[in-house]
Order: structure tokens, then C-alpha cells, then sequence
């Protein structure tokens, strides 16, 4: 309770305290905004290069991307179905990143919720409609919160690397969902490895057939909201910041260390299980494999992006899904791989850390400014 204790001691004793922080914040908001769109604007003048060496214009790739993504209804519906379980994974992602826990297993956690789902989703032929959505993805959010809490107590316990276990428990999810439908899980028919369709009654409604469009969307933004709440203005979110930027100060401070690893490794799981046990009710109704083409993963990018910003995730997840649709339209139209999307991706990434680098070493004034890391050290004594 000391470092609370601190931060209440410092705020009072100038009154223009909260003034010159409500402007920091600001400022430090719309550098970020400037870098982002600077890193975005680099990425697609380095792609056009690349295009025009390849031969291809690049006004007609962008043109085709953006109607590939946006140009009806269709398209756009698309593009949300496609954003939405990167949002599943961006918070889980984000979360975790929060406390400095570099959770690099979404896609595991994904995989474990959509097998919790699809194990149980065939057997609820009885439930009513509500009950049985309830329970499959409570159970599909529990599972994934089971996976990640391992995770994170193989470093809160036994101080495990959290990158090295969660990526060894992303192949174990993978060889788990290959044995069940291979097993005890695979179709009444055996024709196929893959498992019974789930109940209707545990299946999301399409409220705009033929589209896949579903209330998915709205529960992963709501998710965001109240985790953007939860990370910036509750304790526990300021404990876990406060322990990803300084763990040794933030320990000396009183704050759990080993149960918050856990815990936010459990949050960061189940968030992520709930995106499996999703895609299971609204989109396939059945689990096989490579049912992920690797959103965990992409959620890293998704997450950095947006700045570890839960409000944020929607936004980068939104522009990841347009390029995602908006790839086969290039080909379509273009002639240009899809691969070409993932360029733009990675160049986005790149260019967003050489101008986040450039900015801290040249000690620019748009640099941001984190005032939680600020009070953690100018707190915490000399010695810790």
C-alpha cells in the first residue's frame, strides 16, 4: 500500500498537479497518435516501392485493398468477422503485456477454449438458448483461463520463462485438439477429423444472413471497455502496471507479485478461450485443425500496435481484419499475392518501433512520458 500511499501524497501538494498531468496525458496521447500514423504512412510508401519494383501499381493494389475490405456490405461485414477474434486476442495479449508478462501463448489459449466448447457443444441439445450460450463460453473462457494460469504459475512458482512455456503450450494445445478429433472427439461418421456440429441452441444467431456478421463484435468491444476500465482506473489494473514497469519496487511496495502473475495470466487466457469458444458458436459450430490461421500470434502485432491500449485493440484489430479481407481482392484484381499483406503488417511494426526508438534516444519532447513509471522511481528507495 506504500506506493498508493505515495501517489496520494504527491498529488495534493500542488493543486495544479492533476492540471499538468491531465495535459501530460493528452500530450503523450497525441504523440502516440502521431508516431502511429507515422509508422502506417512509412509502411504503405516502403510497400508501394516494393510494388513498383514487382511491376504493379500500387494506387491499384491500395484502391483494390480498400474495396477488397470496405466496398459493400459484404465486405465490410467480412472485415468485422475477421477483426473480431483478433480483439479476443489483442486484450489477451494486452493484459498480460500490461504486467510485462510476455504471454506469447493467445493462440494456445484460443485453441484450448474452442475445444472446451466443441466437447461440450453437441450435448446441449436439451438447453434452452440462453442457458446453453451461457455455458459454452463460460466453459470455452474457463478452459483458456486454466491454460494461461499455467503458465503463469510455472514463473510465479518456479520462475519459468512465461515466453519459452507459453509457446511449448501453444504445440500442446495444437497436439490436443489433433488427438481429440482424431479420438474420442471425431464425428459420429468418422469420415472426417473433425467433431460433431454443436446444439442450435448453443450456436450465436446470424441477425444478417447470408453474412457472418453476430454479436460477437459487440461482446469483444464491451470486453475492451471494461478492460480499459479495469487496467486504468481500478487498483488492481494499477498494480499491474505498476509491477510491469518496476517488479522489484512494486514487491517492496507490498503488492502480490506472484498472485497477480497468475491471475492476470489467468484474465489474459480466458480472454482469449472466449475468442475460441466464439468462433465455435458463431462461425464453424465444430472444431478441427488449423481452425486458427494464427491469431494469437497476430494479436502481438495487433496489441504493440495499439499501443497496449484495450480501446485501441479494436481499432488495429479492425485495421488487421481489412487487410485480411482486403488481401484475396489484390490477388483477385492484381495479380499480387495476399502475402503481400503480411509485409505491410511487419513494415507497420517496424516502422512504429524505429520511430518509438528514435524518439527516446534523441530525447524528442513528443516522446511518451509514462507518469506510473515516474512515480515508481522518484518512490522507491535507492536501495531496491
Amino acid at each position: 500500500m506504500g506506493l498508493f500511499r505515495a501517489v496520494a501524497w504527491r498529488t495534493p501538494a500542488d493543486p495544479r498537479g492533476p492540471r499538468r498531468l491531465a495535459r501530460s496525458n493528452v500530450g503523450a496521447l497525441a504523440a502516440t497518435a502521431r508516431r502511429t500514423i507515422a509508422a502506417m504512412a512509412t509502411a504503405f510508401g516502403l510497400t508501394a516501392i516494393v510494388l513498383l519494383a514487382l511491376g504493379a501499381s500500387p494506387l491499384g493494389v491500395f484502391r483494390a485493398l480498400c474495396d477488397g475490405a470496405f466496398g459493400n456490405w459484404y465486405a465490410v461485414s467480412d472485415t468485422i468477422v475477421r477483426a473480431t477474434p483478433l480483439i479476443f486476442t489483442g486484450l489477451a495479449v494486452t493484459i498480460a503485456f500490461q504486467g510485462a508478462i510476455y504471454n506469447i501463448g493467445a493462440d494456445g489459449q484460443l485453441l484450448i477454449g474452442a475445444l472446451a466448447a466443441a466437447a461440450i457443444g453437441p450435448h446441449l441439445k436439451a438447453m434452452p438458448m440462453p442457458l446453453a450460450l451461457l455455458l459454452i463460453l463460460t466453459l470455452g473462457t474457463s478452459a483458456g483461463a486454466a491454460w494461461g494460469a499455467t503458465a503463469g504459475w510455472l514463473k510465479a512458482a518456479r520462475n519459468v520463462n512465461e515466453v519459452i512455456s507459453t509457446i511449448m503450450l501453444n504445440f500442446i494445445a495444437l497436439q490436443a485438439i489433433s488427438w481429440a478429433i482424431h479420438g474420442p472427439l471425431m464425428e459420429a461418421s468418422r469420415a472426417y477429423p473433425r467433431t460433431d456440429p454443436i446444439a442450435p441452441a448453443a450456436q450465436l444467431p446470424l441477425p444478417f444472413p447470408p453474412t457472418q456478421l453476430n454479436p460477437a463484435i459487440i461482446i469483444a468491444i464491451l470486453l475492451a471497455l471494461i478492460s480499459y476500465v479495469w487496467v486504468y482506473r481500478s487498483s488492481l489494473g494499477f498494480q499491474l502496471r505498476a509491477m510491469g514497469q518496476n517488479r522489484r519496487a512494486s514487491a517492496f511496495f507490498g503488492i502480490p507479485i506472484a498472485r497477480l502473475t497468475v491471475g492476470a495470466m489467468a484474465l489474459s487466457g480466458g480472454l482469449a478461450g472466449l475468442g475460441g469458444a466464439v468462433q465455435i458458436s458463431a462461425i464453424t459450430h465444430r472444431l478441427y485443425e488449423r481452425l486458427s490461421p494464427g491469431w494469437g500470434f497476430e494479436a502481438i502485432a495487433v496489441a504493440l500496435l495499439a499501443r497496449l491500449n484495450p480501446l485501441g485493440v479494436v481499432f488495429t484489430a479492425l485495421l488487421f481484419g481489412a487487410l485480411d479481407t482486403g488481401s484475396q481482392a489484390i490477388q483477385r484484381t492484381q495479380g499480387v499475392s495476399p502475402v503481400m499483406v503480411q509485409v505491410v503488417e511487419a513494415m507497420v511494426i517496424f516502422s512504429l518501433l524505429a520511430l518509438d526508438r528514435y524518439a527516446a534516444t534523441n530525447g524528442a519532447d513528443d516522446a511518451p512520458k509514462d507518469t506510473l513509471a515516474a512515480t515508481v522511481a522518484e518512490t522507491v528507495p535507492s536501495d531496491v
